[in-house]
């Protein structure tokens, strides 16, 4: 789960804490969404991680600056992507069937969160109204998602069934995505990690603190809400 970039393009100073900024919510996003929107569905934990490359000393100049790139790796329920869900489930139980695609769904709304966190950022900074109708699976594409929604692509085509079916399950998992960031603990929780990312310099966050951050700020807004 990464954000995609422009990686040849160079940055003044303002425009370089931007899309830091950006990509920070982004990759919280997709974070949050793994621990904490698995947790609240009553699934397994996974473990995970978020690596930082660009902010090692020496890589930045005076004059040209690139943002840091963050990638969330691990975090995915579904390991391997069957041909066929159906087959895939074929000799499973009713209680296993349903683990399963509980599993495959929450992959799916997790690389979700991630650009919708982005976007959502930006309607806040610009003082702009957010909802599912002004900002459509496609427009995310505007907000560093365009690898992420080639994954869910990829999940997609493993849904059996005709095209109506798949744009009505894909319709579905991104109002969840859109009900996650709009929960307040959850974008509290979301906004800290993001500013513990930009403000470390750390190159790898390792899962137990990612999860560590988000117990203290999403508990800690729960109880102040």
């Amino acid at each position: 789960m990464n954000r995609s970039y422009l990686t040849q393009t160079a940055f003044n100073e303002s425009s370089f804490k931007e899309l830091s900024r950006k990509t920070a919510i982004h990759e919280a996003g997709h974070a949050a969404a793994i621990y904490l929107g698995n947790k609240q569905k009553q699934l397994p934990p996974v473990f995970f991680q978020i690596f930082i490359a660009g902010k090692e000393p020496g890589l930045q100049t005076a004059k040209i600056r690139r943002p840091w790139i963050a990638s969330v790796q691990g975090g995915r329920l579904i390991h391997t992507l069957p041909s066929s869900v159906t087959e895939a489930t074929d000799n499973f139980s009713p209680a296993q069937k349903q683990a399963y695609l509980n599993a495959f769904e929450a992959d799916m709304v997790n690389l979700l969160v991630g650009p919708l966190a982005e976007a959502n950022y930006v309607a806040l900074r610009d003082d702009e109204i957010i909802n599912a109708s002004l900002v459509n699976l496609n427009a995310l594409h505007n907000y560093g998602g365009t690898a992420d929604l080639q994954v869910i692509q990829d999940y997609l085509d493993c849904w059996d069934g005709d095209e109506t079916l798949r744009q009505q399950k894909i319709t579905a998992l991104f109002a969840q995505a859109f009900e996650f960031i709009n929960h307040r603990a959850n974008w509290r929780a979301i906004n800290a990690l993001a500013n513990a990312l930009l403000a470390n310099d750390k190159q790898v966050f390792d899962c137990e603190e990612i999860m560590t951050v988000l117990d203290a700020h999403f508990f800690g807004s729960k109880k102040a809400a």
